[in-house]
C-alpha cells in the first residue's frame, strides 16, 4: 500500500479499496506497460490514416522485390498457379428451367458463348481470360488492389473484339490517386463514398504516374460510376478503404535475406580466389638488397609463384616459406539459417514452408498436413477472387449478351436463375492417387458425394466430362472394343450368359 492510500483509508476505506482493485488490474497486464525491454509499440490511426502514410511505399517496395528477388518472384508465380492456375477460373453456368432442373440446352450456350469471348476479353486484345486472371491475381497480391473498367455496349473511338459488345480495361492502382482526398465531397483517397460509406465512384488520373516518358506532366482525373468498375482489393482491417500487398508484414524480412544471401555470395567468391603469401625468415629478409636477383632475373621483392599440377618449386630463398589464405566460405549455416527466416516468410504470406524453400522432404503424413493447410489459405485467397472478379465478370458478360440478342432465352427458362454457375478453381493435387480414388469412390457409392462433386475436386467440368464420356463409350461399342471401364459389357455379359443357361436347362 502506497503513502497516499495509507493516508486516507482511515477517512475514506471504500474509495481506497477501488484505488487498490484499480492498481491490480492495471498491473495484471503486463504487455501494456512500457519498460525498458518492452517498448509496447501501439497503432492507435485508422486504416485509411496508416496506408496513406506508407501505402505508396509498401506496393513499391514488394514491386521492387518481385522484379529483383528471386524467392519473391517465385512466391508470387506460385500463388497464381494456386489461386488462378493456368486455365483461370473455371465457370459452369446452371440456369434452371420453370420445374427446377438445370436447363443443359441453355447452359451449353452460355459456355460456348462465354468461351469465346474468353480468347480477347481486354482492351487490347492482346490476353486470353486466364492471362487476364493471372495478372489481375499477381496485381492484386503484390501491390494490395488492382483495378479493371467495363466497358459496355457502345463506347466511343473503341471496338469490342467479339460479338458480345463487352470488354474490360486493366488499370494498375497508380491510376487511382493516394492523395486525392476531398472530405466536402465524401473522395478518400480517390474512391467517393456516400454517408454509409457505400462506393459511388473511383477518380482515376487520365495517365499513368509512373509513365514511360517520364512522370506524367497532366494529373487530370475522370470519374468513373462504381457500377462500371471492379475493384479487388486486400483488406485487413473494417473500413479500410484502399488494399495493401499481401508481403507488407514480411517486407523488413526479405530484404534482409536478399542482403545476406548476396553478402555470402561475394564471400564465397573471395574465398574462390586462390591467394598465398611467402613468410620471411628474419626482419632483415624483408628489405632484399637491390642486387638480390631471382633465377627469372627479377628482383626478389617482386616474385611471383607460378602454379601447375605436380610441380617443385625450388625458388625460395633461405629461411622463407610459402602460405595460403583460406577462408570458411560459404558457410555451413547459410542453408539453415536462410531456410528458417523462409519459414517466418510463409506464415505471414499464406504459403506453405516447403513451397517458398522447394524443399519437400518430410513423411507423407507431414507432407500431407502441410498441404492441407497451406491449401486453406490458398482457398481463402481464391474465393476472395472469385468473389471480386470472376463472378462480376461473368455476370456483366451474361447481362450484356442478353441484350445485346447474342443469347436468347428459351421459353421455359427461368430468367431468375440465368446468372447461376459454379466457380472453379484449381484444387488441392493428389499426394497418393490410390488412396484419394479410392476415398471418393467410397463416398460415392455410400451416398456421401455425387459425381459430380469428384469431377470438380479434380478440376474438370461434370457436363464436359459427361459428354465425353459418352462419345467415347459410343466410339468404343460402334468398334466392337471392350474396356472394364464401361461396365455394360460386364452387365450384358452376364445376363446373356444366364439367358444360355436357362435355354439349356
Amino acid at each position: 500500500m502506497n503513502i497516499v492510500n495509507r493516508i486516507l483509508r482511515p477517512v475514506f476505506p471504500g474509495a481506497v479499496l477501488k484505488r487498490i482493485a484499480a492498481d491490480h488490474a492495471i498491473q495484471a497486464f503486463e504487455a501494456a506497460k512500457v519498460t525498458r525491454t518492452h517498448k509496447a509499440a501501439r497503432q492507435a490511426k485508422s486504416a485509411d490514416a496508416s496506408l496513406q502514410i506508407a501505402g505508396v511505399s509498401l506496393r513499391e517496395q514488394s514491386r521492387h522485390l518481385d522484379e529483383n528477388h528471386d524467392l519473391v518472384t517465385g512466391i508470387f508465380d506460385r500463388l497464381e498457379e494456386r489461386v488462378v492456375g493456368g486455365a483461370g477460373i473455371a465457370v459452369e453456368p446452371l440456369p434452371l428451367d420453370k420445374s427446377g432442373s438445370v436447363h443443359t440446352v441453355f447452359a451449353a450456350q452460355l459456355k460456348r458463348a462465354y468461351a469465346e469471348w474468353s480468347l480477347r476479353p481486354e482492351t487490347s486484345g492482346e490476353l486470353t481470360r486466364p492471362q487476364m486472371e493471372r495478372l489481375v491475381c499477381r496485381t492484386w497480391l503484390r501491390d494490395g488492389e488492382a483495378l479493371a473498367q467495363l466497358l459496355l455496349g457502345k463506347v466511343s473511338n473503341f471496338t469490342h473484339l467479339h460479338a458480345v459488345p463487352f470488354s474490360i480495361e486493366l488499370l494498375e492502382p497508380d491510376y487511382l490517386p493516394w492523395n486525392y482526398n476531398d472530405a466536402a465531397n465524401g473522395v478518400i483517397q480517390g474512391i467517393t463514398r456516400d454517408s454509409w460509406r457505400r462506393v459511388k465512384g473511383y477518380n482515376l488520373l487520365t495517365q499513368h504516374p509512373g509513365s514511360v516518358l517520364g512522370y506524367a506532366s497532366s494529373f487530370k482525373t475522370k470519374f468513373v460510376p462504381a457500377d462500371r468498375m471492379l475493384h479487388i482489393a486486400n483488406r485487413k482491417r473494417i473500413g479500410q478503404n484502399r488494399g495493401q500487398p499481401l508481403l507488407h508484414a514480411v517486407l523488413t524480412r526479405l530484404a534482409d535475406i536478399k542482403d545476406y544471401e548476396e553478402s555470402e555470395r561475394v564471400a564465397a567468391r573471395i574465398s574462390a580466389a586462390l591467394a598465398m603469401f611467402i613468410k620471411k625468415g628474419s626482419p632483415d629478409d624483408f628489405t632484399p638488397a637491390p642486387s638480390a636477383v631471382g633465377g627469372d632475373g627479377q628482383a626478389v621483392g617482386a616474385r611471383s609463384i607460378p602454379i601447375a599440377p605436380g610441380m617443385v618449386f625450388d625458388g625460395l630463398m633461405p629461411g622463407e616459406d610459402v602460405g595460403m589464405i583460406e577462408s570458411n566460405r560459404p558457410s555451413q549455416f547459410v542453408e539453415s539459417f536462410r531456410n528458417g527466416q523462409l519459414r517466418a516468410v510463409a506464415a505471414g504470406t499464406r504459403m506453405g514452408y516447403s513451397t517458398a524453400t522447394r524443399s519437400y522432404n518430410g513423411t507423407y503424413s507431414a507432407q500431407r498436413q502441410e498441404l492441407v493447410e497451406s491449401q486453406l489459405g490458398y482457398d481463402q485467397l481464391q474465393h476472395e477472387f472469385i468473389d471480386y472478379w470472376s463472378r462480376k465478370v461473368y455476370r456483366a458478360f451474361v447481362e450484356m449478351a442478353l441484350v445485346s440478342g447474342v443469347l436468347r432465352p428459351p421459353p421455359d427458362l427461368d430468367m431468375t436463375s440465368v446468372y447461376s454457375a459454379v466457380y472453379q478453381g484449381p484444387v488441392m493435387p493428389w499426394i497418393n492417387p490410390v488412396q484419394e480414388a479410392n476415398a471418393w469412390k467410397l463416398l460415392v457409392e455410400a451416398g456421401f458425394a455425387d459425381e459430380a462433386e469428384v469431377s470438380r475436386a479434380r478440376g474438370r467440368n461434370p457436363q464436359e466430362l459427361k459428354a465425353s464420356r459418352t462419345a467415347e463409350i459410343k466410339t468404343n461399342r460402334a468398334a466392337g472394343l471392350v474396356f472394364s471401364s464401361d461396365a455394360y459389357h460386364t452387365f450384358y455379359g452376364k445376363v446373356t450368359l444366364n439367358a444360355d443357361l436357362s435355354k439349356k436347362s
